[in-house]
């Protein structure tokens, strides 16, 4: 999206939209409108995404567009979300009462007609056959039950978009017609199709009804995360514990938090410690320990000790908002595959008709029975199906990423999920991905005859500032040692790639690797066999110079992760090609290499934050589809560049934000979970997509040919879209 301060983003809840032909004609009206850089329509979501210019159009003129074509539309966000749930629920609840009316109507029909079959004949039976008996009945199914077709038409044909409702429209008014004209006019009022009209609405109601049920079990996920917001909040305020709504917290209250509570905020805790139950966020299923001055989530579970936390973020800021904000916009998505369903579906209805008339019209020639040619051409109109094409993918991406979500992986949209399903090759950060990225100091030594605590001293003073793990580590080993302030530092310089620099009491110092010592002409041979020895033993050596002497080494280790070696396997069993990238030099990136099981080969070692990017553009030109996992600032622009970017949630907003997929537990294994889940769910839209087209392809042709009767057409079609969204939820009794 453009960065311009003038480009909005809102979402629309749609209303009216009855199949895929629907969503396309409401997505190319937006996107006609001046001042719309972009506008996405999904059916399944029923809700539309718009990238609009503000000083252009405005979100009234965008919804007054909609409207224009016969759709409605209101505007998704905080504000409005209970309204959008009390329309939805009033939606379903008038689709079960339209059916359970159309069924009373429909059945004494449909029973009379199976009995004569059959049959049995008594006085009741009878009354159910008579012409005028079935008008009475049949007549409000058609035209005051079924109204919504005829509405639907006729926005469809004014917009010169034919839909669903234009086939269902045209094919039961044909057969309804055709009774009245048999039963009041022609004398033949043995051969009435009343019921097929009737019975036609009714499966269809029937069908839609389903299909709202199972759409809403489709978004359990997104509702599952809401019900895990608080409520409420004990602030303390003046000594005092006040309870107080959720939207009164405000950043730096001091909130108390009981054991069995939920953490209402994202903050810091400052007193107390306590085991958080954190599995809604994470998928991990261990709570987790934390104590003064670690980070707690909103809508994690207190289990045992009593907190007081200070509030950082709010609202819309905390960490489960936000996952609810990328998880809806992931259901709301598009994957690539998507279009090949968008493209058939835009001239599917047109073909339909065209069959039905060819159907009429060649079997009337033939058989001279253009009863018959009429009944063949309503079973064309009434069982083709464009909504189980339409619901086809979006409904397996609504469950795969909420699927996602329930096991801690935050997958951004439909094409990162069938990109991440393609990967090929995938590079592996080292610190914060392969290892912890909480680096301790191992070894320390300086030359004879000096004091370890001055230069010790002097280290802290240039990595005070420092935000790199390995300059954190080494000044707080020496907060551990030694009780004395820092001195100031001069002319501070982060060195890209090779260390720090400062002026401390008007000497130059230095603190880096053996590049700076090379770069500034400066002998560090008194350490050389230490360093080979430590590098050797995947540890990370860093030197220090005052002035032109090297006085002081000192090294750092980061402890791999439990889960990296089994996480590496897992990959490569998926025939992924495996890579680690550092800026460690090669003896220690090929120690920690060899403990998680890649070979010199697949290990890229002395990397400047700024060719990470190009290490990815490499693998691409080989023509592999590149996946970069990351966790820092300087992971972004590699992230980025990757077919797939990943980020470890246990890292930067930055690294988040440039990633396609992030995974909320910082676990290793995540990733194989990740590639796995996108498989499957690719593998359920290509059923669904497949499922639509041989129904179609099937089905059509039996309706042309009349070994299909229009009331089994009807069914047909009705639970074409229900199987679909079946086969989608059935997602969610897959491990991954």
């Amino acid at each position: 999206m453009s960065q311009d301060k003038n480009i909005a983003m809102d979402t629309l809840v749609l209303t009216g939209m009855t199949c895929a032909n629907c969503a396309q004609k409401i997505e190319k009206t937006l996107n006609q409108q001046e001042g719309v850089e972009f506008a996405n329509v999904n059916l399944a979501t029923e809700k539309a995404t718009v990238t609009f210019n503000t000083h252009t159009t405005t979100l009234e003129q965008l919804i007054a567009s909609i409207e224009k074509t016969g759709y409605g539309a209101i505007r998704y966000d905080e504000e409005h979300r209970a309204e959008v749930a009390r329309i939805k629920e009033k939606k379903n609840k008038r689709l079960k009462v339209d059916f359970i009316a159309s069924a009373l109507l429909s059945a004494p029909m449909v029973l009379a007609m199976i009995f004569m079959l059959l049959g049995f004949h008594n006085p009741v039976i009878n009354f159910f056959e008579k012409p005028l008996v079935q008008f009475i009945l049949a007549t409000p199914v058609q035209f005051i039950i079924g109204w919504r077709f005829y509405k639907g038409a006729y926005h469809a044909i004014k917009s010169l978009s034919p839909n669903m409702d234009v086939l269902v429209a045209m094919g039961t008014s044909a057969a309804y017609a055709l009774s009245v004209y048999n039963g009041f006019f022609s004398g033949n009022s043995h051969e009435l199709y009343f019921e097929s009209s009737a019975v036609i609405i009714t499966l269809i109601l029937l069908g839609k009804y389903l299909e709202n049920n199972a759409k809403n079990k489709t978004g359990s996920a997104i509702k599952q995360l809401m019900a895990l917001q608080a409520k409420s909040a004990v602030v303390i305020r003046d000594g005092k514990e006040i309870t107080v709504p959720i939207e009164e917290v405000q950043p730096h209250d001091l909130l108390s938090i009981k054991p069995g509570e939920k953490i209402p905020v994202d903050g810091n805790i400052i007193e107390g410690s306590s085991s958080l139950d954190e599995s809604m966020l994470t998928g991990e299923s261990l709570p987790v320990d934390k104590t003064t001055g670690d980070n707690v989530f909103g809508g994690t579970v207190n289990t045992n000790g009593r907190l007081v936390v200070e509030a950082t973020k709010i609202g819309s800021e905390t960490a489960l908002s936000r996952i609810i904000q990328m998880v809806e916009e992931a259901q709301g998505s598009k994957a690539p595959i998507q279009q090949i369903a968008d493209r058939i579906s835009a001239i599917f209805v047109p073909i339909v008709l065209v069959v039905a008339l060819a159907t009429l019209v060649i079997t009337g020639f033939l058989t001279q029975n253009w009863e018959t040619a009429l009944i063949h051409s309503v079973a064309v109109l009434v069982i083709a199906c464009p909504c189980a094409l339409g619901l086809a993918t979006p409904t397996a991406i609504m469950v795969g990423t909420g699927l996602g979500a329930k096991n801690g992986i935050l997958i951004k949209g439909g094409e990162s999920l069938e990109a991440a399903a393609k990967i090929q090759a995938i590079i592996l950060d080292k610190t914060g991905t392969i290892t912890k990225g909480k680096p301790d100091v191992t070894d320390y030594e300086t030359r004879p005859n000096t004091d370890k605590n001055e230069i010790l001293s002097w280290m802290m003073a240039l990595e005070k500032n420092s935000e790199h793990p390995l300059g954190k580590a080494i000044f707080n080993y020496g907060a551990q040692k030694i009780a004395i302030d820092t001195p100031k530092v001069d002319d501070f310089k982060a060195l890209v790639g090779s260390g720090i620099s400062g002026t401390i009491n008007g000497m130059p110092m230095y603190m880096g690797a053996k590049r700076l010592m090379i770069e500034k002409g400066i002998d560090f041979s008194y350490f050389e066999k230490d360093i080979e020895r430590l590098e050797a033993s995947g540890k990370t050596a860093m030197l220090f110079a005052k002035e032109d002497q090297c006085l002081a080494m000192i090294a750092v280790a980061d402890q791999i992760k439990d889960t990296s070696k089994e996480a590496i396997e897992k990959l490569k069993q998926l025939n992924v090609d495996v890579y680690m990238l550092t800026g460690d030099n090669r003896l220690t990136a090929e120690s920690i290499g060899r403990e998680v099981g890649l070979t010199a080969d697949h290990i890229f070692a002395e990397v400047l934050p700024e060719d990470k990017a190009n290490h990815v553009v490499k693998l691409q030109k080989q023509g592999l589809l590149v996946a970069m996992v990351g966790d820092g600032i300087n992971d972004a622009p590699a992230l980025a560049t990757a077919d797939v970017g990943i980020a470890m949630g246990t890292g930067t907003d930055i690294a988040m934000e440039a990633s396609d997929i992030t995974l909320m537990n910082g676990d290793l294994n995540s990733i194989p979970k990740t590639i796995h889940l996108s498989k499957i769910t690719l593998s359920k839209i290509k059923q669904n997509l497949f499922w639509a087209f041989i129904y179609n392809t099937i089905g059509i042709p039996f309706a042309a040919f009349g070994l299909l009767n229009p009331i089994v057409a009807g069914g047909a079609m009705a639970f074409s879209s229900v199987s679909v969204l079946i086969n989608s939820l059935s997602l969610n009794r897959r491990k991954i």
